[in-house]
């Protein structure tokens, strides 16, 4: 029975082989059967592709450089207003207030003028003073000088009545003594009169001027009372803009306290921060006189008129100033500062719905530079990063040059050295291309943009 079953089992493996190996048969042959149906495919031709590119015909030309920044208009007179003199406010401007405009010579406050009225009439009356009694030593000095006079005649008169009656008693032995010693007596009185009234008389010039002196202190204070009295009014010193106001009617002020701020809006300054490299390379400075002593400063700026806009409406408003100096030099962020002044009647603008430059305005300033010589104008996107210029050969095949880029400005670039005329450039943004590569012209240019 176990020989029986193993037979069995022996004869279906063997079956089960044969039939696999006819699978695989089949198989292969269908296989080789599809393959020999298969045909080759047709060889391509490697073809060239084209790069389609738009050009322009590079032509050096003369541009005027535009050099732009920006700066807030500021009033260029700017006065802080502080009292003089104490006292209590008793007037003050009715349109006294942030915003109003007071026309010149018109009174702004005025403080209490009745102690400096009274200080006034003190002063006046101490030059009053000093002037009588300067007055009153001139006189007597007039008159002593002619007793001087007198009173030397009585001593020379006494001297020769004493010598007289001193000779008759010793030589003729006429008198007496006691009538010697009278005239002697009357002569030294007579002398010592005449002794004091030349010292007085030579003491009148320096009393005279002491009270000149005194008189010239006396006529100081007068000066300084009228002085102060006029300065308890305080007038517009000229048409002005009213920027601050702390003060009321009835206030007591102390000399010096901060009371208003004038701007006068007839002159705005607008200060334009520049690169220092725009400013070396392009500003316009005029030519140093030969009759000035040179100064470690920047030179003269040529007051060219510059073009003015509003930041907040760029196409709108446009006002013009002209440039007036240099004001300083930041090493730290390589700026050199310029002022630009704005007369009132350019502030205005033309036109009916113009609006007027004022005090706050940050502005966009364009100021006229020098003029570069035989420079080619292209758009931005023809010279890459590395300064380099796609141009295209007779061939229509791509060549890569280097070119010098004397200035960027808004969408173009201004070409130097690297490029001759009638050169063929690339306008047309490419990254990384392949030197020599074929380029298709979808349509040419010349470097202002007009189409040849």
């Amino acid at each position: 029975m176990d020989s029986k079953e193993k037979n069995r089992q022996k004869k279906h493996v063997t079956v089960r082989i044969v039939v696999c190996l006819l699978i695989l048969l089949v198989g292969w042959a269908g296989m080789n059967g599809l393959a020999s149906l298969k045909q080759p495919p047709a060889e391509a031709k490697a073809e060239e592709r084209a790069i389609k590119v738009q050009t322009a015909t590079a032509r050096p030309e003369d541009y005027p450089v535009v050099i732009t920044g920006y700066g807030e208009a500021k009033a260029l007179t700017v006065v802080t207003i502080a009292p003089e003199v104490s006292g209590r406010l008793v007037y003050t401007h009715p349109m006294l207030k942030a915003g109003q405009i007071i026309p010149v010579g018109e009174v702004m406050f005025r403080i209490d003028p009745a102690d400096y009225e009274a200080g006034l009439r003190e002063a006046e009356a101490g030059v009053s003073q000093w002037k009588n009694t300067v007055a009153r030593l001139k006189k007597q000095f007039s008159i002593d000088s002619q007793r001087l006079k007198t009173l030397e005649r009585s001593a020379h008169l006494a001297k020769s009545e004493f010598e007289r009656v001193r000779r008759l008693f010793e030589t003729d032995r006429v008198g007496t003594r006691s009538g010697v010693d009278q005239a002697e007596r009357a002569y030294n009185s007579a002398s010592d009169q005449a002794d004091q009234m030349a010292q007085a008389v030579a003491l009148y010039p320096l009393q005279i001027r002491e009270a000149q002196s005194s008189l010239a202190s006396a006529t100081a204070r007068l000066s300084m009372a009228e002085t102060n009295l006029s300065r308890c009014t305080v007038s517009a010193p000229f048409d002005a803009r009213i920027k601050t106001v702390s003060m009321e009617t009835g206030q007591f002020v102390s000399a010096g306290q901060h009371l208003l701020t004038l701007a006068d809006d007839t002159i705005l300054e607008i200060q334009v921060p520049l690169d220092s490299r725009d400013a070396r390379n392009w500003l316009q400075f005029e030519r140093l006189a030969t009759h000035r002593q040179p100064t470690a400063w920047f030179g003269t700026l040529k007051p060219v008129v510059c073009t003015i806009r509003w930041t907040e409406d760029k196409h709108g408003s446009v006002w013009t100033g002209t440039l007036d100096r240099v004001v300083k030099f930041d090493q730290q962020t390589r700026t050199l500062t310029v002022a630009l002044r704005v007369t009132a009647e350019s502030a205005m603008g033309k036109g009916t719905h113009t609006l007027p430059l004022v005090e706050g305005m940050f502005c966009e300033v364009d100021i006229p530079g020098r003029t570069m010589r035989n420079v080619y104008r292209l758009p931005r996107q023809a010279v890459s990063f590395e300064n380099k210029i796609y141009l295209v050969n007779t061939d229509n095949r791509l060549k890569t040059v280097a070119v010098t880029v004397e200035r960027t400005e808004g969408e173009y670039v201004y070409v130097g050295q690297g490029l001759d005329p009638d050169d063929t450039v690339i306008l047309t943004r490419l990254i990384d291309p392949l030197e020599n590569a074929l380029l298709e012209i979808a349509d040419a240019t010349d470097a202002g943009g007009h189409r040849s």
